[in-house]
């Protein structure tokens, strides 16, 4: 049994003169959560209709459990598509159970499957009836449900927190955190980089069909330059001790008199050394805060720093 679920080497997509994605080189480890991020445009759906054959790369090999994508492999994964999409005169249980069925589920176990995920998610009520009767968040949750129903080995959600509220992205983040806690490997694609960052193992991130950052949430939050917020009593100019130190952006004199600075540390700076040279040189202190980065930061500055032919 191969741990490597999904492997992409050099693929490339053109759709004539524009090249969708580029060279795109991916692995999913299995039991991993995967977040495959990147900005609108950035090659993201296209990537993950090619790792399940749906389109076929210009360039480059796709491997799916160390196969080329095929029915047989594709009975083992679980895909939402970015598109929404479910046969909106069926009734929600009915339109899970025929899902389910299409992946070589019995009808009994199929039902029984169906049942239990419509509880799960808190639409108990809503299987007896129609897709076109429920609201657009419920209508998704049955989508994800129907791409849960067979217990795939291996899950694909293409922007599965798209269009759901926040009490239900939470919902749908817990059920990510417990399928991968059964095993299971789950990749999915988003530009919101809060889920990813309360999720993802790892991260792989795409700037216009190039992957420019490929590794786990802190090695990306330390791709980010570190900074510092202080705030001192006095009105003394401190452009030339902060400067030895970092990027200074002096910041003015607040409603109550102190004066505000932003220091972006420079390589081999750090807080602590920085704090150290306010306190020997008496600077009267107000406030010290250094900025705990997020992916969102990091995120911005991979794309922006990417070589100018990735963005």
């Amino acid at each position: 049994m191969t741990d490597t679920i999904l492997t992409l080497e050099g693929v490339t997509k053109r759709y004539g003169s524009f090249t969708a994605v580029n060279g795109l080189d991916l692995s999913v480890e299995r039991g991993t959560i995967t977040g495959f991020l990147g900005p609108n445009g950035a090659g993201k759906t296209t990537s993950l209709r090619m790792s399940l054959g749906i389109l076929r790369p210009d360039a480059g090999k796709v491997r799916m459990f160390g196969k080329a994508p095929n029915a047989r492999t594709l009975d083992r994964v679980g895909f939402l598509p970015e598109e929404r999409g479910i046969y909106k005169k069926m009734k929600a249980e009915d339109a899970i159970v025929f899902f389910a069925r299409l992946k070589g589920m019995a009808p009994g176990e199929a039902r029984k499957r169906a049942r239990a995920r419509l509880e799960q998610f808190g639409l108990g009520s809503a299987g007896g009836k129609k897709i076109k009767e429920l609201s657009k968040g419920m209508a998704q949750k049955v989508q994800i449900i129907a791409a849960l129903v067979h217990d795939p080995e291996f899950i694909i959600l293409d922007e599965p927190f798209s269009g759901l509220d926040p009490v239900n992205q939470k919902v749908l983040e817990g059920m990510v955190r417990a399928e991968a806690q059964t095993g299971k490997t789950v990749l999915f694609s988003t530009h919101v980089m809060e889920h990813a960052e309360r999720l993802c193992d790892r991260i792989v991130l795409v700037a216009q069909g190039r992957k420019v950052f490929d590794g786990t949430v802190n090695e990306a939050l330390g791709e980010v330059p570190r900074s510092v917020t202080l705030e001192t009593a006095g009105g003394d100019d401190l452009t030339s001790l902060l400067s030895a130190h970092g990027e200074v952006t002096d910041q003015g004199v607040n409603a109550e008199g102190a004066r505000s600075w932003q220091i972006i540390l420079k390589p081999g700076s750090d807080a602590q050394t920085l704090l150290k040279a306010c306190v020997d040189a008496n600077v009267r202190l107000v406030r010290f805060e250094p900025m705990r980065a997020h992916l969102h930061d990091a995120f911005v500055h991979l794309v922006e720093s990417s070589p100018k032919e990735a963005v």
